[in-house]
């Protein structure tokens, strides 16, 4: 028997049974369908994430008050000997290599405006912190240089906050209150939606020592470096520890480059795209455990052509491969099936649904696609040893 003869035989048989062969093919596409889908969500999510915590650049170095272990949190209740300070964020200015840096200090407040009131997020940070922080102001300007013991009462809002404050006034040059002071409006700045639950443009920006006064705080609570393109992190790392360490007397404070920051947060990523994409493997495995029904079922079924195949000359590899051959192709159009309608789900759902990010890696698809060929490889293998080692004898005289 040639092996086109084998192909031909694998092929008529499946031609044969078109309604098992057809459900066949469904459970095994309906497996990687989901591992497509599955694994297209989690990896939009991935990518998703990662650009919204790099959209303020990637040249970046936070460090926050207090020793720690894990990253600092801004925001962290401060409770160190040795403050940072405004004269820290000037000192750390001056290394060679740093750009430009924000000296942060954040906190909640009542802003208003005549009868209108919201509650918001209320960032205290320096005239640089637009540059540092690649956020754009659409109207006005931007906190401007000055003393930084005496910052004039200029505040700059984000654009949900004008927008629920002054509708389709124009802020510029308003008397807002925040948290019972007054402050007036020299900006707006463009929408940059949320980053990890955080609503960017639900924000007001005033000068870092204004903030200070206004929530009480002794310390800065995170002081952000912009460094030059091309400087290795850990080397202005190591720099910025110089210094701080010089004028506090010990490393009392927590040093976190965006690289780290991106580090682990990428394998937390990558684990939860590896988790929902085993549990799309779980109905691979179903579609696999119908492959070996189906096989076993015709095993039984074709029990005399066996037999006559057996009688005009074909050896047990060829009857072997008959089967697998069969199996293997039921994998491999339920694979392909299923492959395009997981992508073409995922397609579907980014377009009417953009809230929730979707894209295909098609590393995974193949690996789906190769994982289905596998799993059909394995199905068939016992039904066909199965039909292999019937006796020819006893084969042609079943019915």
């Amino acid at each position: 028997m040639y092996s086109r003869d084998i192909i031909k035989l694998s092929l008529s048989s499946l031609l044969d049974q078109r309604l098992r062969s057809f459900l066949t093919i469904l459970g095994i596409a309906v497996g990687i369908a989901s591992v497509v889908l599955l694994t297209s969500i989690g990896e939009g999510i991935h990518r998703f994430t990662l650009s919204e915590f790099t959209q303020f650049g990637t040249n970046l170095i936070g460090i926050n008050p207090g020793k720690s272990t894990t990253a600092g949190l801004p925001g962290a209740i401060i409770n160190n000997i040795r403050p940072l300070s405004i004269e820290d964020e000037e000192a750390l200015r001056r290394i060679p290599g740093v750009v430009d840096s924000v000296a942060l200090v954040q906190g909640n407040a009542d802003v208003e405006y005549e009868k209108r009131n919201r509650r918001t997020y209320i960032f205290g940070v320096g005239p640089s912190a637009s540059r540092v922080w690649q956020i754009k102001v659409v109207k006005g300007r931007f906190l401007p240089e000055d003393n930084t013991r005496a910052a004039r009462a200029f505040a700059v809002l984000g654009s949900k906050v004008a927008d629920e404050l002054f509708s389709d006034q124009s802020p510029l040059g308003q008397l807002i209150r925040i948290a019972g002071e007054r402050y007036r409006v020299i900006g707006v700045m463009e929408s940059k939606g949320q980053m990890l639950g955080f609503d960017l443009d639900d924000a007001v920006y005033i000068p870092t020592t204004r903030a200070m006064s206004l929530f009480n705080q002794q310390s800065l609570m995170e002081i952000d470096i912009l460094y030059q393109t091309g400087l290795q992190s850990k080397t202005m790392a190591e720099r910025i520890k110089k210094v701080l360490i010089s004028r506090h007397g010990a490393e009392d404070f927590t040093i976190t480059t965006q690289e780290e920051m991106l580090k682990v947060l990428g394998s937390v990523l990558n684990i939860l795209t590896m988790a929902v994409g085993g549990l799309g493997a779980i109905s691979l495995l179903v579609g696999g455990v119908g492959i070996i029904t189906i096989m076993t079922i015709a095993v039984n079924e074709r029990t005399s052509e066996i037999g006559l195949l057996r009688a005009i000359g074909a050896d047990r590899r060829q009857i072997l491969f008959i089967f697998i051959g069969e199996a293997v192709v039921l994998a491999g159009i339920g694979g392909l099936a299923g492959l395009i309608l997981g992508a073409g789900i995922a397609w579907l759902l980014g377009v009417f649904i953009p809230a929730l990010p979707t894209h295909t890696p098609w590393l995974y698809a193949l690996y789906a696609e190769i994982l289905a060929a596998v799993i059909g490889l394995l199905a068939g293998v016992l039904p066909a040893r199965h039909a292999a080692t019937l006796d020819p004898v006893e084969a042609l005289r079943a019915e």
